[in-house]
C-alpha cells in the first residue's frame, strides 16, 4: 500500500512547495504528525490529507509528531507549550511511554526519569534551559521529518490513529 507521510509541525516547507513535491500517484494512505507544533502547519497538512481523500479511496491517519524523533533507547521529546509550560512525550525505543502531557517548566526536571535522553524540536527557543537543566542527557535540538514518522509508523502501526486531530494543549493566543 502506498502510504504518503506529513510532517510539518516545525513549520518548515513554509513556501508552499510541499504540495507540488508529492507524489500522489496510487497513495492509499496518508499519514499526518499531529503535533503539538505550527497550528498552521498541522491544520494545512490535516486539510490537504482530508481533502484529497475526499476525491481518492486514502484512508487518512495521524500519529505525534513526538513519535518521528524516537527510535534507540529511552528518549524524551520536550517542547515549548508557552505560558510558563512544557510538553513532553516518553519513548522506549518505538513504544510511547507516555503519551504528550503537559508540566510547569518549574516541574520538569522532576517529570523525566534520570535514564532517559532529551531532545526538542524548540531549540531556539528552550535549548539553553534543557541544557542547564538536563547537562549530559540533553542530545540537543532535533526536527520531526516525514522518514521519522515512517520509520515509526512502521515499527508500532498500532499508535495509528483514524480521524486525526491537532493536539492543542493550550487555548490559542492572541
Amino acid at each position: 500500500m502506498k502510504t504518503l507521510y506529513l510532517e510539518r509541525s516545525t513549520g518548515s516547507c513554509r513556501d508552499g512547495r510541499w504540495v507540488d513535491e508529492l507524489d500522489l500517484d496510487g497513495v492509499e494512505r496518508i499519514v499526518i504528525g499531529t503535533g503539538p507544533g505550527s497550528f498552521a502547519g498541522i491544520r494545512s497538512a490535516l486539510a490537504f490529507a482530508q481533502g484529497y481523500a475526499l476525491g481518492k479511496p486514502c484512508e487518512v491517519l495521524g500519529l505525534p509528531s513526538a513519535c518521528a524523533l524516537a527510535g534507540e533507547g529511552r528518549l524524551a521529546v520536550i517542547g515549548d507549550a508557552r505560558q510558563g509550560k512544557i510538553w513532553i512525550a516518553l519513548f522506549s525505543g518505538f513504544e510511547m511511554e507516555r503519551e504528550v502531557f503537559q508540566v510547569n517548566q518549574a516541574d520538569l526536571a522532576l517529570s523525566i526519569p534520570v535514564d532517559v535522553q532529551v531532545v526538542t524540536p524548540d531549540e531556539s527557543r528552550i535549548g539553553s534551559f534543557l541544557r542547564e537543566t538536563f547537562g549530559k542527557r540533553y542530545l540537543g535540538g532535533r526536527t520531526p521529518t516525514a522518514e521519522g514518522l515512517r520509520r515509526f509508523a512502521e515499527a508500532n502501526p498500532a499508535i495509528l490513529k483514524p480521524e486525526p486531530l491537532p493536539i492543542y494543549l493550550n487555548p490559542a493566543v492572541r
